[in-house]
């Protein structure tokens, strides 16, 4: 049969013809489903390509192969029959599984059932998705999304429950991104199997691909467990049992080569010790036998059963031999242990007085290694490949041939993804972050939760993710310049370290270690953040250390050092002064003074926690929260940095204790009732700062210089100070990208107005909204129309002005000098900006509207 051709362009850009499918082989494996085989085909050949085949490998002793001819014959696609015969079927579903992968011939091979719990209708998506992601494996999930298994009795949905459970306890890290491992339904990309590779049992076959075959890429796909069409379940308890010595294998498995073996051989030698002490205790101290007699018995015992379970776990059909020759090399191995064996119990028993059991025991641990290594080289000796013998191809008949695949237009074509890199895959958790960067990461990152989007499914994005091993053991920290475009950070444990590596480039590679993988506010923090910062810069944004809110529809940001007193003053603007929120750390803030929302969850200091409502919060949640704003406060952070000059492995602490106490991060809306604006133009910038109450306006080269330096005292923490001279991105080197982040900067503040605000005792946020105030009644008082609307805030600050905290000497446009001893009462106003004197002729007796009223 005739694929679909490529064409190459003029371009050199790959191209398929713009109809073209992805043509997909679906493996079908069948036992007594001759009842479900018409709807499943009727339901299945309109979702296939032309180029497909179905292939189903049936082991069923009904009529089942017939159905599939009459239903099949005149099929649109191609479709094949592999019956195999009763003494082909002891590997199950999962051996006839592997028997198709084997007969299939097309790129994409999807996995499903014959009883239509599995809907054909889904397959198609399937692939699309593995091509989209561009992974090995699409598994489609009971158990994420929108995915359900409501057709389950209320005991099989909890076998299934325990099973998923107990599986993935097995393998944590091989099917972190599995959530259905026992799921029958799936797409691989067939050159990521290695058939040969697998040793099948049962039902579980995408649990032998997900870990004998790995690591693979995967994706997931929710999907609605449907109903059985016709037939009966195969399901049982045999299938349990099936799946209990599955797991035990692949666990054995895992870690291929001898340790694991002999892991294996040692657990089953446990098992067997306490048969042999259990038999030797009924022979000799019930039934009153000599302990020789005893212990010869006793080995006999323990060493069919130990044979047995070896037999079945950890050498499960891969000896040259026979099962009766390697049941006889065990036995005659165990003979003569117990030879040398016995001489040795009888010296502990009476010449050290030493219980009969207990020599027993210590017998059988002396001679573990010399057993272990003869039955490992010579009785359960393996194939030299150390995998299965290769299984031959399977005989398949063809019941349909489909219909012929028509060569495309070549003049109608359409890029396809661009051959990826060896270290590319999937990545799951996926980010946009507007005017900035996409980010796909392996590892979550909860900063940026307010990002995460479904609407960004392939690469390559701007920065990407992932974990492995980096770096080795070191005596210093250091930061190695690998490449001209590749950096590592090391610190002194290795990868047992939280070590990184960047690769810079069109996409930004970072590979974090696998402590950051556990850690990942410290990996977002401390080097995440640092990149989108620049990354910002090159694109024409600033990433500025601030906060922003809209108040009275107007934007305010707030800047200041670490550890100030920023979000304490934010929580009280939004639940005292009625603010809405649009971030509270970072803020994304255009050059023509648009600031764009950038709500990462706030981190509560001990400080803050007096900003916070403590009825939203359990006893349990505010008592934790207690012990967490005094280990990550301004006293912690202080004792890192002094830890971080004495060469130790900083990051390495820092990841440990924010992964042991994870820092106390909170949405805004779990702590104050509160809606997120998404973009606000911001009229003012204040510089909040704790010391003698002071108001001063701010010059401009002076508020660039501070608004600088407040920026990078958030990034004060290591490694920044070493990685930051090392970047370039979008082309510009460091000093070139900080040198356009500050023109930026400058940019905006050409467009707003900065002000030092400086208290004693926390009580910015009721003066920020008194300025607000006086700054619009001087806007509607300069304005040659003024705005009614405006009257009754223009006419309250005008009389009410002094009453505040503190005594203003304010002129006519609103700057000045604010000095007070904090809680005055008296004050006044000179100057006709905002004095009452000072409205225009008329004005004066006007007052806020009463209920009824209009103003005159």
């Amino acid at each position: 049969m005739r694929a679909p051709t490529l064409r190459r362009p003029t371009n050199a850009a790959f191209a398929v013809p713009v109809h073209a499918a992805i043509a997909t082989s679906v493996v079908i494996p069948t036992r007594n489903e001759a009842g479900n085989v018409a709807e499943l085909l009727r339901r299945l050949v309109p979702q296939l390509p032309l180029g497909s085949e179905i292939i189903f490998v049936d082991d069923s002793d009904d009529r089942t192969v017939d159905a599939v001819r009459r239903a099949g014959e005149s099929a649109r696609v191609a479709v094949r029959i592999h019956h195999r015969e009763p003494a082909e079927r002891g590997d199950g579903l999962g051996g006839a599984v592997a028997a198709g992968l084997r007969a299939a011939t097309c790129a994409w091979v999807v996995v499903m059932d014959a009883d239509l719990q599995h809907p054909p209708e889904l397959v198609p998506r399937l692939v699309q998705v593995g091509e989209e992601n561009r992974s090995d494996l699409v598994v489609a999930s009971r158990y994420s999304g929108s995915g359900d298994a409501d057709s389950f009795s209320r005991g099989r949905a909890m076998m299934s429950t325990w099973a998923t459970r107990l599986t993935k306890a097995f393998f944590p890290r091989r099917l972190a991104k599995v959530s259905d491992p026992m799921s029958g339904f799936f797409a691989v990309r067939r050159e990521a199997v290695d058939v040969d590779a697998l040793r099948p049992n049962g039902f579980k076959i995408l649990l032998e691909i997900a870990v004998r075959c790995g690591p693979l890429r995967i994706s997931e796909v929710s999907f609605h467990f449907g109903q059985r069409f016709a037939g009966a379940s195969k399901a049982g308890l045999r299938e349990c049992l099936r799946l209990v010595v599955l797991l035990l294998r692949l666990w054995f498995d895992a870690a291929a080569g001898r340790r694991s073996r002999m892991a294996g051989f040692a657990a089953i030698g446990a098992t067997g010790i306490v048969v042999n002490t259990v038999a030797m205790w009924l022979a000799s101290g019930v039934g009153g036998l000599h302990y020789a007699l005893g212990a010869v018995l006793a080995t006999v015992v323990s060493t069919v059963w130990n044979w047995a379970a070896l037999e079945a776990v950890v050498y499960p059909g891969a000896a040259r031999s026979s099962t009766a020759r390697r049941f006889a090399g065990f036995g005659a191995l165990n003979a003569l242990a117990l030879v040398l064996r016995v001489p040795l119990i009888a010296l502990l028993v009476e010449a050290l007085g030493v219980n009969y059991l207990v020599a027993n025991l210590v017998s059988i641990a002396a001679l573990f290694v010399a057993r272990f290594a003869v039955s490992d080289s010579l009785i359960f000796r393996r194939a030299p490949s150390g995998i299965n013998v290769p299984a031959p191809d399977p005989v398949v008949v063809t019941v349909s041939d489909g219909l012929p695949v028509v060569e495309a237009d070549p003049g109608l074509t359409v890029p396809v993804l661009a051959p990826r890199r060896a270290h590319e895959g999937y990545l799951k958790y996926r980010y946009l972050v507007p005017g900035v960067a996409t980010i796909g990461s392996e590892v979550p990152l909860p900063e940026l939760q307010w990002f995460l989007t479904p609407f960004v499914t392939r690469g390559p994005f701007d920065v990407e993710i992932r974990v492995g091993a980096v770096g080795r053991p070191r005596g210093h920290v250091r930061f190695t310049a690998n490449t001209a475009d590749e950096r590592t950070y090391e610190e002194h444990l290795g990868a047992l370290s939280a070590n990184f590596r960047i690769e810079m480039g069109d996409t930004i590679h970072v590979t974090a270690g696998r402590l950051l993988e556990r850690s990942p506010h410290v990996l977002y923090t401390n080097v995440i953040e640092a990149l989108l910062r620049f990354l910002a810069v090159s694109r024409g944004r600033l990433l500025l250390h601030s906060a922003c809110v809209r108040l009275d529809g107007t934007g305010v940001m707030l800047s200041a050092r670490t550890d100030t007193g920023k979000t304490g003053t934010i929580l009280r603007l939004i639940r005292e002064q009625g603010a809405t929120f649009l971030s509270d750390d970072m803020t994304i803030l255009h050059p023509n003074g648009i600031a764009h929302c950038y709500p990462k969850p706030l981190t509560i200091s001990h400080h803050t926690l007096r900003a916070v409502d403590a009825r939203g919060l359990s006893r349990t949640q505010w008592g934790k929260l207690r012990v967490q704003s005094r280990l990550h406060s301004k006293e912690g952070r202080q004792f890192g940095m002094r830890l971080s000059q004495m060469n130790l492995p900083i990051m390495t602490f820092n990841a440990l204790t924010q992964a042991v106490v994870p820092p106390p991060k909170f949405d805004v809306d779990r702590l104050v009732p509160c809606d997120v604006v998404h973009e606000v133009p911001v009229s003012t910038l204040f510089i909040i700062e704790r010391g003698e109450n002071l108001i001063e306006d701010v010059s401009h080269d002076l508020a660039l210089q501070e608004l600088i330096e407040n920026t990078d005292d958030a990034y004060g923490f290591p490694p920044f100070s070493i990685l930051a001279p090392t970047l370039r991105i979008g082309g510009m080197d460091y000093q070139e990208l900080r040198s356009r982040e500050r023109e930026l900067l400058s940019t905006v503040l050409d467009k707003i107005r900065v002000r030092r605000l400086v208290r004693d005792d926390f009580g910015w946020p009721a003066e920020i909204r008194s300025l607000m105030a006086r700054d619009r009644a001087d806007r509607a008082l300069a304005s040659p129309v003024v705005d009614l609307d405006s009257l009754p805030a223009l006419v309250t600050v005008a009389t009410t002005a002094g009453v505040g905290d503190g005594l203003l000497a304010a002129n006519g446009n609103g700057s000045g000098r604010h000095n007070g001893n904090g809680n005055g009462h008296g004050g006044h106003l000179e100057g006709i900006g905002l004095g009452v004197s000072g409205l225009p002729e008329g004005w004066r007796d006007i007052g806020p509207p009463r209920a009824g009223e209009t103003p005159a």
